[in-house]
């Protein structure tokens, strides 16, 4: 937690993961876009739907320079969350919302350079898990590096602030 609130280790890093189309993405497919970039997985029940579409409303209310930004959800839930399956949850989003995932390890390792803490969770009463994670959302600029985050309950209009200090040629608050 350390790490994520007052940046004393690197955060973020390079990757390679499968899209929800079964395409191949790397860190470096996205340079020239700002990502924001949110862990979580499709079973969420609340948490991850809410923050899914603030990141979309925060993308469609940056107006023109909403362009500039690049919305991705990374599955901490691989074994569930195949490409088909991502495919139609992101498209209930937003249409630019890129759905990413892997092999456990893959995942594993992209959520350990963002510092995601994440655990698989079992309910007694029922054969199905659940996955305990943190819901930071990620702002990483053109080049790749990592800005920052913004904490649960950030509202849209609160990101596209901040995120206005960051693009060029965007008009501020």
């Amino acid at each position: 937690m350390d790490a994520v609130m007052w940046n004393r280790e690197p955060i973020g890093g390079p990757f390679a993961l499968t899209d929800h189309n079964g395409l191949r993405r790397k860190d470096v497919d996205f340079r020239g876009k700002f990502l924001l970039i949110y862990f979580g997985y499709m079973f969420c029940a609340d948490i991850c739907p809410t923050d899914l579409q603030v990141i979309s409303s925060t993308v469609d209310g940056l107006g023109p320079s909403g362009h500039m930004i690049q919305p991705v959800f990374i599955t901490l839930d691989p074994e569930r969350d195949t490409t088909s399956r991502l495919a139609s949850y992101v498209a209930s989003f937003h249409p630019r919302l890129i759905g990413l995932t892997g092999e456990i390890s893959q995942v594993a390792a992209v959520a350990r350079a963002y510092k995601v803490f994440y655990r698989r969770v079992y309910d007694e009463r029922s054969s199905n898990y659940l996955m305990d994670h943190s819901s930071f959302i990620y702002l990483v600029d053109e080049g790749g590096k990592y800005v920052g985050f913004f904490p649960p309950g950030t509202t849209a209009e609160r990101m596209i602030e901040i995120i206005k200090l960051h693009l060029p040629n965007a008009q501020g608050p």
